[in-house]
């Protein structure tokens, strides 16, 4: 990796590894739907002068269909979730359980017929990550430490952001990807405006805090914009493959401003599922070859799985 490529990806990890905590930081202060609504609105501001200027919305106005299932996946539903269910679980569970995306990519594109995803390590990884999550939620909720609907919550998440870039790769690949996520960003902004317009009154009823306005400014602009304006010149970097590896460095950081930040604690099930879930993520995240003779010919089928988590 090129001196460029590590910064780009170290850049990119530290970014999407930063929201658990902010969100964390703007649950006292905002209701779910004002914190989803604030940082699309400020992300679309941002991104949307520089998609226009490399005329990268218009591609992606003739898809709106499946722009519109891919924000609903991507963001609608995921980002709801995961701020929701910091309210009763840690930003750093938050951030392990995200990292369960890659493993969940490899089963549904193996359920949709590509043999590369039922490699034998791909397999082993699907296995060793689904084990990671039952200890990490299976010790601590027999401990009383953890709650079962925010957990269900963060897996829902993590199935909708496994889903949408299939749908992408599938519908919308000769799409600008900044197209995409800009208008995506647009779309998410109306669909919350309605909500928004019932909870955002009650939210500023009371001056939010400093440190409330700093958390849902940061969602947008650096979260949200800066993060996949980053991403992208990864991609460009290093190739999809190698970038979906940031989802390591993603945990590590929420966990470290949690436990240094927020006082959050390392449980057991934590300890123990969290090597798990990183460990199967990364095996069935991995680029592999599976060779198929049929009539004496042999083709080859390769598979690239797992995304990033965008929160």
């Amino acid at each position: 990796m090129s001196p460029k490529g590590l910064l780009l990806f170290l850049t990119a990890g530290v970014i999407w590894g930063t929201p658990y905590f902010f969100i964390a930081l703007a649950i006292d202060e905002f209701s779910t739907a004002t914190i989803v609504w604030i940082r699309v609105a400020i992300g679309s501001l941002v991104l949307l002068p520089i998609a226009i200027q490399q005329k990268a919305l218009l591609p992606a106005l003739k898809s709106w269909r499946y722009v519109l299932a891919f924000a609903v996946l991507e963001m609608v539903i995921p980002w709801a979730l995961i701020t929701q269910a910091e309210r009763s679980v840690s930003s750093s569970l938050a951030g392990l359980l995200i990292t369960t995306v890659p493993f969940i990519a490899a089963f549904v594109i193996g359920l949709l017929g590509d043999r590369s995803a039922w490699h034998p390590l791909t397999v082993l990884g699907l296995v060793t990550g689904f084990a990671g999550v039952v200890a990490l939620v299976g010790i601590d909720a027999f401990a009383g430490r953890i709650e079962i609907i925010p957990v269900l919550m963060l897996v829902g998440a993590a199935v909708g952001y496994a889903t949408a870039p299939i749908i992408a790769d599938r519908r919308l690949h000769n799409t600008p990807t900044l197209g995409v996520i800009t208008l995506s960003m647009m779309m998410v902004t109306a669909v919350y405006s309605v909500p928004v317009a019932f909870t955002l009154p009650q939210d500023l009823a009371q001056a939010p805090s400093l440190s409330g306005i700093i958390a849902v400014v940061y969602l947008g602009v650096v979260a949200s914009a800066l993060g996949f304006i980053v991403f992208f010149a990864l991609i460009k970097e290093i190739g999809p493959g190698r970038s979906t590896l940031i989802t390591y460095v993603n945990v590590v950081v929420a966990i470290l401003l949690g436990v240094i930040f927020l006082n959050e604690p390392l449980t057991p099930g934590f300890l123990v599922g969290f090597p798990l879930v990183v460990i199967g993520s990364y095996l069935a995240s991995q680029r592999r070859e599976v060779y198929v003779r049929k009539k004496h010919r042999v083709t080859t089928a390769t598979g690239e799985i797992g995304i990033p988590d965008h929160t």
